[in-house]
């Protein structure tokens, strides 16, 4: 800034010479006097100008913060545009050269099916997504077809080509090799690309000999012999719960038999015609996929990926009775050696197997709970050749502290950052944090949490989750001697639920009958036993959570008493923290707001930041989620201070569309960062003064684009040791999150 100032002055200094040159080449500055004093004082205010225009420059550069920005991110494999790593792969069939075609009941972006080929996204099948339209479980092909299972819902306008209200069509539909639907005689759907199997549960099973289409249809106990050409019925035979099907050299069928009831899961045979064979294997625990390795001038090999505790792929002879010769993968998977630490050979919630015609193996694993997609590529000894990683969807991350921004959390996964590198390039999967078991009872298997905040306390580490409506606060300890990289569930705070219990259904175990409760695991066994809740009942709807620094809990209440703090009493003898009704302390909110909605506090400074409605900025429109219309800051909280320092207005929705909402904030050093809920543009404020100082948007790093951020805690900021802020946002779009790198000078 001083140089380019510098220039300005210098050049102004010229043009002055010029017409001093020119005056006094004239004959009025021979003649007039008046002339003379008039250009002196010119030239004097000339000077003085510049000088202070200088010296605005120099204080500028030495004062103003500057603000450039990168943006990064980390989660998928590919950062940007149409053909990135989708959310899951539920379902994966793999050619003998090596094509990969999968299918998954949902990704945000509308690539529930897709094509895969050297490690990298080569197309997707269209129209599988939107209207009440789904994908699904189950994917095959042959030299001139896809085939997919997907799901079709009823629409309330009783459009042609689409079941009625409340119903649901469980199809295969037909695409040809492009990705185009491939519509025939009878069909079903607008297009006539759609066979209707079932009205009441998903296809579980697909599988191509000849002329000859096999579908598993798990409700009916039926496997459906359809032809490939026609899509009519060629017949059809009893399996019980049958699942996935692979096809041997002989043109007969491998069929998972799926567990139901008391009965086992096993794999049996059939031949194409339905009849039933005397071979199967017993030696299986929960079967998710199954395939045909068939290496050229090598011995044909069944591969059947075995998602119990040996989380391996297992390899039989099936030239007779079936024999397991082998597995791939290390036993127990991700959870041997250090449990969650991520290698190569460990997989995890497996859910494709496959193998191409050179005996490379083709493995993905979703995790548990759907965690996102890890698609490996392996030589037929066992090398990694490639891997697709899509682990984010509906998350956010924090890092530990004591890290430096260099140790990063999601709900499920721990990343390694190496700013040093590329955008994009800077992270590294370093560990899978949940183990369903040696702990069943996670609640990141039976709910759906997102936006971890990550605290040290007493020294010690502890992941705090909380979810898109704010129900619950999740939190979770370490402990790397018993458990690696484990998140071991420790706590548990539940909104309050007026007429039922505060967490639908089944789970947890014991929970009050209604209202509200914290959880602590006090014999450390990471589930939820009968005497380890505590109970109370309170305003049912919140705002947001806040862990301060120091470990103590805050909720806001969207009511004029709706602050409540939870101070840590300590750690209990597991190593959890400890909370209680009994220590709540209940706290008014300030009168000029109508509707609380975010709390952060830090003790250090005796700083509390509130956002919500306002009497003078109401609500309107659609207003879920979202921060508010204002931002307020006091010092001397806890001194009973009431006046604000400062009180923002931020965009907020007046249209009812919430186009500008702000959808998150998150307070860090000097600054106030918030995220809008549908443009994903970053504000920052200043933290001294209130005063937005600067707007961002993705960069050209993530192809300038960004889905819309739909969760209480979609950003979250940290300032590192040098003064770098890193910002982390919500992109569930495309299945990462967004990192913004500011180098603040």
């Amino acid at each position: 800034m001083k140089n380019r100032f510098t220039s300005q002055i210098q050049k102004i200094q010229q043009q002055l010479i010029q017409v001093i040159n020119n005056v006094v080449r004239s004959r009025y500055w021979r003649q007039n006097i008046a002339v003379k004093i008039l250009l002196s004082v010119t030239c004097s205010l000339i000077v003085i100008f510049a000088g202070m225009t200088m010296e605005k420059a120099t204080t500028q550069t030495a004062t103003a913060p500057v603000f450039t920005y990168q943006t990064s991110w980390l989660g998928n494999t590919i950062g940007k545009g149409e053909l990135r790593v989708q959310n899951y792969i539920e379902a994966m069939y793999v050619t003998g050269n090596g094509l990969v075609y999968t299918n998954s009941i949902w990704d945000e972006a509308g690539m529930e099916a897709a094509i895969y080929k050297d490690g990298k996204v080569i197309g997707f099948l269209k129209d599988l997504h939107g209207w009440y339209r789904l994908g699904g479980k189950a994917v095959t092909a042959n030299s001139k077809y896809i085939y997919v299972a997907m799901r079709q819902g009823g629409m309330s306008s009783q459009k042609e080509g689409y079941p009625s209200e409340g119903k649901t069509w469980y199809c295969v539909r037909r695409y040809d090799l492009t990705g185009k639907p491939a519509p025939f005689p009878g069909g079903n759907g607008w297009d006539k690309s759609m066979l209707i199997i079932s009205d009441k549960s998903e296809v579980t099973g697909l599988a191509i000999v000849g002329n000859k289409l096999f579908v598993s249809n798990a409700d009916a106990n039926i496997v459906s012999i359809l032809n490939t050409e026609t899509m009519q019925e060629m017949g059809k035979f009893s399996v019980t719960n049958p699942g996935g099907i692979a096809i041997d050299s002989r043109g007969n069928l491998w069929i998972i038999q799926n567990k139901k009831g008391n009965t086992a899961a096993k794999i049996v045979y059939y031949d194409q015609n339905g009849k039933k064979l005397p071979q199967q294997i017993l030696d299986v625990v929960d079967p998710t996929a199954i395939a045909i390795s068939k290496p050229i001038n090598k011995q044909e090999r069944l591969l059947v990926a075995e998602n119990g505790i040996r989380q391996q792929v297992l390899i039989y002879n099936i030239k007779n009775q079936p024999v397991q010769v082998g597995t791939f993968g290390t036993k127990n998977g991700i959870y041997s050696g250090v449990p969650g630490e991520v290698q190569d050979l460990k997989l995890y919630g497996i859910t494709g197997v496959g193998a191409d015609s050179a005996g490379n193996f083709y493995i993905n694993n979703n995790g548990f709970n759907n965690s996102g997609t890890d698609l490996r590529k392996f030589s037929p000894s066992g090398k990694l050749q490639w891997q697709l990683l899509g682990l984010i969807f509906v998350d956010n991350a924090d890092t530990d502290p004591k890290s430096d921004g260099v140790n990063l959390f999601t709900k499920q996964e721990e990343y390694w950052m190496d700013y040093s590198k590329p955008a994009g390039k800077q992270w590294t999967y370093k560990a899978y944090t949940l183990n369903p078991f040696k702990y069943p009872q996670d609640p990141r298997l039976h709910t759906s949490p997102d936006a971890p905040i990550f605290r040290r306390i007493q020294g010690k580490p502890f992941l705090f989750l909380t979810d898109m409506y704010s129900s619950f606060l999740q939190i979770y300890r370490f402990q790397p001697n018993t458990d690696g990289e484990i998140a071991i569930p420790a706590a548990m705070f539940v909104k309050t639920n007026v007429d039922s219990q505060g967490i639908k259904g089944n789970w947890p175990p014991y929970q009050p009958a209604k209202g509200e409760w914290i959880w602590r695991d006090k014999n450390g066994n990471g589930t939820f036993d009968q005497n380890e809740y505590d109970r109370s009942e309170d305003y049912p709807y919140l705002g947001g959570w806040w862990v301060d620094t120091k470990g103590d809990v805050w909720k806001a209440l969207r009511t004029e008493d709706g602050i409540r703090h939870y101070p840590l009493q300590g750690l209990d003898s597991q190593g959890n923290p400890i909370y209680n009704y009994r220590s709540m302390q209940k706290e008014k909110t300030p009168s000029f707001f109508k509707d609380l909605r975010r709390i952060e506090y830090f003790p250090e400074t005796d700083t509390m930041y509130l956002s919500g409605f306002t009497v003078d900025h109401p609500a309107s429109g659609d207003d879920w989620g979202v921060v508010g219309s204002e931002i307020v800051r006091f010092d001397n909280w806890s001194k009973g201070n009431r006046t604000p320092k400062w009180r923002s207005v931020i965009p907020y929705d007046t249209t009812g569309k919430r186009a500008i909402a702000t959808a998150s904030m998150s307070v860090a050093g000097d600054y106030v960062f918030t995220v809008t809920s549908k443009t994903a543009e970053v504000n920052i404020y200043n933290a001294t003064t209130g005063k937005l100082v600067k707007k961002f948007r993705p960069g050209p790093e993530v192809g300038g684009e960004s889905g819309w951020v739909d969760i209480p805690h979609g950003i979250r900021a940290f300032r590192r040791r040098d003064g770098e802020y890193l910002v982390f946002v919500e992109e569930n779009w495309k299945g990462k999150v967004i990192i913004y790198r500011l180098p603040i000078s």
